[in-house]
């Protein structure tokens, strides 16, 4: 039975489906036809409850949101996993939650995720939104991942305050860092989230280093709109720019005065982006 809540009340215990051999944990918001969010690296689907889900139900629309394998209900297995077996995760979601195709959104590595499965399973999916993605990892970005993975490995732990202010450089724009009433909840909200879900998280690190995926990009035939953010570090915007080249009527958008966390950082302009693009008839 699919628990559904609205987007403001705690509900009661998360529903799961059993797919792919794992159960996943996912909650739905609001009635109307479904849109499935997939979170970046490390990520709980409860990060869209902030800004995204109120509006995307306030639009009218039922939004589901899921944690990835790794973290509840099963934990995190120790058994490694692929980008290939995150996307059909998402397949069984999304053939669960909603009889036909339906409207997806990803952010960085859950962009990666919704791309394969453009690739693999396209009757699934409506229209899609990728935010700070790629299609390649270029130097910056094997540099990030290796070095994320020696720190999880070496089972040092950062002192938090130390750990806050490392995300706020990597994760936030030059617009928040000057902002010291907005800079200061930031802050807040990393120093308290740094000892987080590390082993479910430990699964995930590497798997946006990929190959070079833009030939088989080409071949994507579902309308997409790639988000790009201006101040985005660990994302550089030429990359999710270069994913929006080659999909086929692809187009880019690029949000200013964000960082890589550009949804939470500025919601508004996202979101707006976001249903506009969905309100546009299908093609």
């Amino acid at each position: 039975m699919r628990g559904r809540h609205t987007a403001d009340e705690g509900g009661g215990p998360m529903p799961v489906v059993r797919t792919n051999g794992i159960s996943l944990g996912y909650e739905e918001y609001g009635a109307g036809e479904p849109v499935v969010m997939v979170t970046g690296t490390g990520a709980p689907g409860r990060v869209w409850r902030a800004h995204q889900v109120p509006a995307l139900t306030a639009a009218g629309y039922r939004v589901i949101t899921f944690d990835h394998r790794g973290f509840s209900p099963e934990g995190a297995s120790g058994q490694p996993f692929t980008l290939d077996d995150m996307a059909a995760d998402l397949a069984g979601l999304l053939t669960h939650v909603s009889p036909g195709p339906c409207r997806v959104v990803g952010f960085s590595l859950g962009s990666v995720v919704v791309q394969e499965l453009l690739v693999a399973r396209p009757e699934l999916v409506r229209r899609a939104v990728l935010m700070a993605t790629i299609g390649r990892a270029d130097l910056l970005v094997r540099a990030m991942a290796a070095a994320e993975i020696d720190l999880c490995d070496s089972g040092v732990a950062l002192p938090p305050r130390y750990a806050a202010y490392v995300q706020a450089l990597q994760y936030l724009s030059a617009e928040t860092l000057g902002d010291p009433d907005g800079l200061r909840g930031w802050l807040d909200v990393f120093e308290m989230t740094a000892t987080g879900n590390s082993a479910g998280m430990r699964g995930q690190l590497g798997l946006q280093v990929i190959e070079d995926r833009r030939a088989a990009y080409r071949h994507i035939q579902c309308p997409c709109l790639v988000v790009g953010f201006a101040d985005d570090r660990v994302v550089r915007p030429r990359l999710a720019e270069e994913v929006a080249a080659c999909i086929p009527g692809c187009r880019y958008t690029e949000i200013s005065g964000c960082g890589h966390f550009g949804y939470l950082e500025k919601p508004e302009p996202v979101n707006s982006a976001i249903l506009d693009f969905f309100a546009e008839p299908d093609r």
